[in-house]
Parts: structure tokens; sequence; C-alpha cells
């Protein structure tokens, strides 16, 4: 496949829509230092998929939408778009019966980015693969930058084959066989889990099988215990057949009973209306009788009470009795003292009515 053009908008410098026509042969870019050429490099490697924002001269990927200037207000997004010759078919499929390839990518502000060719949304890995199997793609060989030459005398044995891989455009085939390695391993694995999943659902199985047998064991003991059932109901329906005949006659010996009570309860309401005639004049005459009794009550506690002071008086004066005789005994045993002192007293007397008529004797003398 043969690069025809590369079309830029907003990508870095070239904020207004820009075509670069790549014709036969060798196609140079000349100018001054600071004038894009870089940039046309950096488009063509993004282009065909560069995922590293150092490559382009950035610190993150949004850095290649113009930022905007003094005079210009910043983009919010970014178009590159690589146009590839394919008469020769060699583009892989879907893509092999277009005469034209239109590789576009598009970028948007904290959006990220987006592959289309001819229209259609497709990976990041199929562009990859579409510039392999060209001999081509953003870390091509092919794209020589400062210093690359040095680099690429110095390389090591596994970089020069890469390189000579590149060259023979075997290196779409590399990744594809990578690709469908990574697919076997995965096959593999889901095998394996696939195999565990086997032996699950077997373990499952042979539980389902016990399980059934059990539901058949059980659906064999549910039949024959409905079975049971109905045969235990029958017998059950006859015996209260049977209790219900039985009751049945006591029920009607029963009735029988309360008609005969029935009439006797007539005859006797019958003596109890002629009976209640005969009340009201007892009525009276028990409220007379228990007139008289209150009457009665009432004087006997009267009575009660005055005896009850009765004696009570009969107490007091015999207290008041034995009073008197413990003052009468008092009186006497003074009286009894008193007399002794008189004779006392009269003996007193004489003895100094004697001294006195002494005295006088002797006063004469």
């Amino acid at each position: 496949m043969q690069f025809l053009k590369l079309r830029l908008s907003g990508f870095k410098s070239f904020v207004d829509p820009t075509e670069l026509i790549i014709a036969l042969g060798i196609t140079g870019v000349v100018g001054p230092n600071g004038c894009g050429k870089s940039n046309l490099v950096e488009a063509l490697r993004w282009g065909m998929g560069e995922s590293s924002a150092k490559r382009v001269r950035g610190s993150e990927m949004d850095d290649v939408i113009f930022c905007g200037t003094a005079d210009r207000p910043a983009r919010n997004l970014a178009e590159v778009g690589v146009f590839l010759d394919n008469r020769g078919r060699t583009a892989p499929p879907p893509f092999e019966q277009a005469d034209e390839l239109e590789v576009v990518r598009r970028i948007e502000r904290h959006g990220g980015s987006d592959f289309r060719i001819n229209g259609r949304a497709v990976r990041a890995r199929d562009v990859h693969l579409l510039f392999q199997d060209s001999r081509s793609g953003s870390n091509s060989a092919a794209l020589v930058g400062q210093g690359r030459v040095n680099v690429l005398i110095g390389a090591k044995p596994a970089e020069r084959r890469q390189l000579l891989e590149e060259a023979a455009g075997i290196i779409g085939l590399h990744s594809r066989r990578h690709e469908a390695e990574l697919r076997l391993r995965a096959a593999g694995e889901n095998l394996e889990r696939l195999q565990d999943v086997i032996t699950t659902m077997e373990a499952q199985l042979a539980d389902l099988k016990k399980q059934a047998r059990q539901a058949t064991r059980y659906r064999n003991m549910s039949e024959q215990i409905r079975e049971l059932d109905v045969a235990l109901l029958l017998l059950r329906w006859r015996a209260a057949q049977a209790r219900q005949a039985s009751v049945q006659a006591a029920l009607d010996a029963n009735e029988r009973t309360v008609a005969e009570r029935t009439r006797t309860a007539a005859v006797a309401s019958t003596a109890q209306a002629e009976a209640a005639s005969t009340l009201p004049p007892l009525r009276r005459a028990e409220a007379e009788a228990a007139a008289a009794l209150q009457r009665l009550l009432i004087a006997r506690e009267g009575l009660d009470a005055e005896e009850a002071r009765a004696h009570e008086a009969a107490r007091a004066a015999e207290h008041q009795l034995a009073q008197a005789s413990t003052d009468i005994e008092r009186e006497r045993v003074l009286e009894a003292e008193a007399e002794a002192a008189g004779r006392k007293l009269n003996e007193e007397t004489e003895q100094l009515t004697a001294a006195q008529a002494g005295e006088d004797k002797a006063r004469s003398a």
C-alpha cells in the first residue's frame, strides 16, 4: 500500500484543515525551525495508532490538540487522516476490496480517541495490524528520526531481527501469532474451567439423580399415604354413621324426656302461679314481723347499753367502797396513835404538875 496524503485538523500547530500530498518518489518538507515539520511526522505516527504521549512530545494525549494562542482560542477536537492506495488489494478483510483506505483518528479533550477506516469504527488493534501488514506503523523503523540511524547501527541482534522482519512484512504475522497464542491460552483456560464445571455438573447430576430417586420414592409413598388416607376416611365415615344412629336414638329418647319434663314444668308453673297469688299477704306479714323484730333488736341494744352502764357504776361503787374501807382503817390507826399520844401527854402533864407543885414548895422553902 502506498501513502497518498495526510490530512490534519486541530492537531498541534495545524489548527486549520491542512492536507499534505505524498506523491510518488521523494516528498520533502522544507522550512525554518518551528514551522511544524516535526508535527507532520508526529501526526503521521499518531494517525497510525501511537499510544505514547511522549513519542509525540507531550505529557498526556490531550496535548496533541491545539491549545490556543493570543489570537485564536483553543480547540477541543483534533483529527488526523491517513489516505492509503489499496489497488493492489493488500489490505486485510473486510477492507481488501476498497481502492483507497482512509484511516482517521479523532480525539476529544478529556474524552479519549477513536479510530475509523472508511467511516467504519474499528479498534486500535485493527489499525496496528493494517499498517504492520504494509511494513509500516507508528513504531516502524521506516520512521527515522534524529539519532535513529546511530541507534539502528548499534542495535542488538534481536532489534535487528525485528527490523528485518518488518522489512519482510511479517510483523503483522507475529502480532497475529501472539494474539492467536493469547486466544489459545484463553481457550485452554476456558477448557480447564469447563472441565471444572463439568466435574461440578457431574457431582450435581449425581445429587440430582439421588434427589430424583428420593422424589420417586416420595411420590410412591405419597400415593400409598393417599390410599391409606382414603381407607381411613371411609372407616371414620362408617364409624361416624354408627355414632350418628346411636346419637339419633339418644336424641329421640331425650326429646321424649324433654316433652315429659315440659308437661311437668307446665304443672309446676301452674302451682307456682297459684302459690304466687298467696305470696303478698305472707310478704306483708313478713314485713311486719321484720319491723317488730327490728324494734325489739333496738330495745335490746338499749337494755344492753343500760346494763353495761349499771355494771360500770357497780364497779365504780365497789372501788369507792374499798377506798373508803382503806381510809377508815387508816383513820382508826391514826386514832389509836392519837389516843396513845394523848395518854402520854396526860402522863407528862401529871408529871409536870407534880414537878411544878414540888417546885412551888421548894420555892416557898
